[in-house]
C-alpha cells in the first residue's frame, strides 16, 4: 500500500491549492478526499515495491527449483536416456 507519508503529500498538494477562506471546506474535503482514496486503493489491492520486489524475488528462486526437479525426474523417468546423453558426448 501507500505509505501515509505519501498520502499526507498527496493531500497537501491537493488543499493548498484551494482558497485560504475556505478552511472548513478545505477540511471536510480533505477528510471525504482520503476515505475516498484509501477505499479506491484498498479495493485495487495494491502493494508497495518492496513487497513486489521480495514476491519477484521467490518466485525466481521457486522457477529455479522447478526446473532442477523437472530435470530430476526426467532423469529418473529415462534413466537411459541420460546414459544416451553421456555416451554421445
Amino acid at each position: 500500500m501507500i505509505s501515509p507519508n505519501q498520502f499526507e503529500n498527496l493531500f497537501k498538494q491537493v488543499t493548498d491549492h484551494l482558497p485560504a477562506g475556505m478552511v472548513n471546506l478545505q477540511q471536510d474535503f480533505e477528510k471525504n478526499l482520503r476515505a475516498a482514496m484509501e477505499a479506491a486503493f484498498h479495493h485495487m489491492n495494491l502493494v508497495t515495491r518492496e513487497e513486489f520486489e521480495v514476491q519477484t524475488a521467490l518466485l525466481s528462486r521457486t522457477r529455479a527449483q522447478l526446473e532442477a526437479l523437472e530435470s530430476k525426474v526426467a532423469k529418473l523417468e529415462n534413466p537411459n536416456a541420460v546414459e544416451m546423453n553421456h555416451i554421445s558426448d
